[in-house]
């Protein structure tokens, strides 16, 4: 999308449009004057042949090229997406034994695998980004970093575990972004955590309390509940239904002011990665394209001169 970065500018449009209208005015009333003639074929044989719609081009080019350079006055720009510096993704996966789930093929884990390595190899290569995972209680697999073999090998080697800690996910992610080194900028780097899980909490601090902490440390987390309410895990011989607690996991993302996903399977779940790889951890930067319009008007203006040299032996 354009937008102009010093819009009064365009009051330059203003006298260019009265031009424009003054060249149409003039010539609709020229061909309203009666051309008296007794003889009209005599007059025909007399007169040369016109140009016709040939006369307006120049003109025509003429004017728009004022009016591009017009526009460009006002610094036409386009908006372009700029990785942040310092920014810090944490990726905090559930590997509590709901993920067994065999409701997304091949499981619950190995489908969130796939699609996490996926969405780390995405990311630019300025951010820094760690690996937290949580089921009884949580930790820090990885550290931030920009070592993405790093990350993806911890992802490969995630093993499962009793009890759902999805508070202290937020917790320990917290005290990973803080361990980010300033390298000489002052507060926290922008940082997003990035929360999957499949089940409710069964250990740990509230979510509640977690998001209350991530809103004090103005560090969004967004969620995605993972899998299908059909879930269903055998624990000690005992099949046990394991449905997704969506609600929790969307009010703990609106709390922060992180976005809330749903996911039923690994395509859907590679797509959540793929909207959030486009709309975290970047700002957005105007790009002028100024150029672009003294370019075009630079054209228009050679059109101009072409087709009144042509047609009439004289510059516009």
């Amino acid at each position: 999308m354009i937008r102009f970065l010093e819009p009064y500018w365009l009051l330059l449009l203003l006298p260019v449009l009265a031009t424009a209208g003054a060249y149409v005015w003039r010539q609709l009333r020229k061909s309203t004057v009666a051309v008296r003639f007794s003889n009209v074929e005599l007059l025909r044989t007399l007169a040369p042949k016109g140009l016709g719609w040939r006369k307006h081009i120049g003109p025509t080019a003429f004017l728009l090229a004022l009016l591009t350079l017009a526009l460009g006055m006002g610094r036409p720009s386009v908006d372009t997406e700029k990785p942040l510096e310092r920014a810090t993704i944490i990726l905090a996966m559930d590997v509590s034994l709901s993920m067994q789930a065999d409701d997304v093929a091949p499981n619950r884990l190995e489908a969130a695998q796939v699609a996490a390595k996926q969405f780390v190899g995405e990311l630019p290569e300025s951010f820094n980004v760690g690996l937290v995972s949580f089921a009884k209680s949580a930790n820090v697999l990885v550290a931030p970093t920009k070592d993405r073999s790093s990350v993806i090998s911890a992802i490969d080697g995630l093993t499962l575990a009793e009890a759902t800690a999805t508070g202290e996910a937020v917790f320990t992610s917290l005290d990973a972004i803080r361990s980010v080194p300033a390298d000489g900028a002052d507060g926290a780097p922008p940082a997003r955590i990035v929360l999957l899980s499949d089940g409710y909490r069964t250990s740990g601090r509230s979510i509640e309390e977690a998001g209350s902490a991530a809103v004090a440390a103005n560090v969004p987390v967004s969620t995605i509940a993972f899998g299908t309410d059909s879930g269903i895990v055998d624990i000690g011989g005992d099949l046990q239904p394991v449905p997704v607690d969506r609600y929790s996991l969307a009010q703990l993302a609106e709390a922060t002011k992180g976005y809330f996903y749903e996911a039923a399977s690994v395509t859907e779940l590679k797509q959540v990665y793929e909207d959030m790889g486009s709309s975290i951890g970047y700002r957005i930067e105007p790009r002028e394209v100024t150029q672009w319009y003294a370019g075009f008007a630079l054209l228009l203006g050679l059109v101009a001169a072409v087709c009144s040299l042509l047609w009439s032996s004289r510059l516009p």
